[in-house]
């Protein structure tokens, strides 16, 4: 798919306008009178959210078709993303070759901001809806989608809307390769592929990849990876990525990923009954490398490192037991009284591992952690847990801005409680009560004090019910929240 801006717009196309309730009732005289469309039109097209009008032939005036789009109420940088891609999934072989994408009733002009946002989400919904999750189908018709997709500015706007229209792609590029991470099936996608994605990443965009295997990490003592890993045939992997730029910068954003490639609970295993969703569980990790690919491609004025500690639980022979007590990277031992507990255990070797040795000034995890955090707010928001409001006020903000929405949760030394062991400096397990507060207050003890640090628990996020599948699969969320912090930061 080709983006390009132009000036004028020609009658071979499908004109495509968003416009929200609002808009509707304001420019209906505007829309009858410079497209052409029946006064009748607002008796069809009330402009709810993602409702979509489509008038052909004599009727459309300068175009061949123009295509109503709705936005609701309000208008959403995220609700217009959205529809764009919709529509582009749902509308495809009715669009044509040639789109033309009218933004005049929604932003204005003047306002450059407003201008880019809206252009880079279009190019962002438009591209991520020519995603195809049919990877493995014998017999599949690649889908037809339009070839050129426009926008009309003039021309002193050019510079601005392609820089919009390059972030919008290269963001898509990359969220479809955490759509592939994440969807693929876990007897292909292992700690080893996914080392060798990373560093076909790093080759191809110019960013330094490290993979550690089995005897590295032995070697400098990754336990908390290791007893992860003994229950499987497949070796662990701990991944360590470098973006500098071009620039020398004193900024550093370190990010670790939780990389569990497929999760059977180990000895604490999980019931069947949805046991395949499992393969979602290393959708940290791939928000991490795709964030780390994003900031290269991008050529972000900050320093990234990302880190992501890669294995499958397993149940075998060789798993660890319940109850058993293992030494971490950072010195602390820990009681390990749930082998389904087992994301936090690799993070904690993560977090140490990017603390020690790169000492950066942010340092933000991101895991598919818990179901209480699921239960606490379902598949609308990550849970988010810091120490510090300035970064949780950020990262708020940002979750509004991308639709990767966050909601703050405790820290309080109440809940140290219940991670206490008699046996060891913490357990992995604090009950059920609060569960995804108890996980975070564990990654806490292992990022040594520092004093710039949020954990997001993506559990409800990452993996859902959505209209690009018929089963649940890939958001990829955390690419768009991740790489404007980077952005901003």
């Amino acid at each position: 798919m080709n983006f390009q801006v132009i000036e004028k717009a020609d009658k071979k196309h499908t004109l495509i306008i968003p416009l929200t309730t609002k808009d509707l009732v304001l420019n209906l005289e505007s829309l009858t009178t410079n497209f052409g469309l029946p006064s009748a039109v607002a008796q069809d097209f009330k402009a709810s959210n993602e409702e979509t009008l489509l008038i052909y032939g004599s009727q459309a005036g300068l175009s061949e078709k123009i295509l109503l789009l709705g936005l609701g109420d309000n208008f959403k940088t995220e609700t217009l993303r959205n529809a764009i891609r919709l529509v582009f999934h749902k509308q495809k072989e009715k669009l044509g070759e040639e789109v033309i994408i009218h933004l005049d009733y929604v932003v204005e002009k003047a306002v450059e901001q407003e201008v880019a946002t809206a252009v880079e989400a279009c190019a962002n919904g438009a591209e991520l809806a020519t995603y195809q999750i049919a990877k493995f189908k014998q017999e599949e018709k690649p889908a037809k989608f339009p070839q050129n997709v426009s926008f009309v500015f003039p021309t002193h706007l050019n510079s601005l809307t392609q820089q919009a229209i390059k972030r919008g792609v290269i963001l898509a590029s990359t969220q479809q390769k955490v759509f592939d991470l994440v969807n693929l099936p876990p007897n292909i996608l292992n700690s080893l592929k996914l080392a060798e994605f990373a560093e076909e990443a790093g080759k191809a965009y110019n960013f330094s990849v490290k993979v550690l295997h089995l005897e590295e990490i032995k070697a400098i003592g990754l336990g908390g990876l290791l007893a992860i890993n003994q229950g499987s045939d497949t070796p662990p992997t701990f991944i360590i990525m470098e973006y500098k730029p071009e620039k020398q910068t004193t900024k550093k954003v370190g990010l670790v990923g939780k990389g569990v490639t497929f999760d059977t609970g180990g000895i604490s295993i999980k019931p069947s009954e949805g046991m395949w969703q499992m393969k979602c569980d290393m959708a940290g990790a791939a928000a991490v490398i795709g964030a780390v690919e994003a900031a290269a491609r991008l050529a972000l004025p900050v320093h990234v490192i990302g880190v992501v500690p890669a294995t499958d639980n397993m149940l075998s022979g060789k798993a660890i037991y319940p109850g058993s007590i293992i030494k971490t990277y950072s010195g602390l031992s820990v009681e390990i009284e749930d082998t389904d507990a087992e994301g936090r255990v690799i993070l904690a070797d993560g977090l140490a591992y990017i603390k020690k040795n790169f000492e950066p000034d942010v340092i933000i995890d991101l895991a598919t952690l818990t179901g209480a955090c699921v239960v606490a707010l379902g598949y609308h928001a990550a849970g988010m847990f810091t120490n510090n409001d300035e970064l949780a006020i950020q990262l708020s903000k940002i979750g509004e801005q991308t639709g990767e929405k966050v909601w703050r949760l405790p820290l309080w030394e109440e809940y140290d409680k219940q991670i206490k062991s008699d046996m060891a400096d913490v357990k992995n397990l604090g009950g059920r009560p609060a569960g995804a507060v108890t996980a975070a207050k564990f990654l806490e003890k292992f990022i040594d004090k520092h004093p710039a640090w949020v954990h997001l628990d993506i559990a409800g996020v990452a993996f859902t019910d959505n209209p690009y599948s018929s089963a649940r699969s890939a958001t990829g969320y955390g690419v768009r929240l991740l790489t404007n912090f980077l952005s901003q930061f």
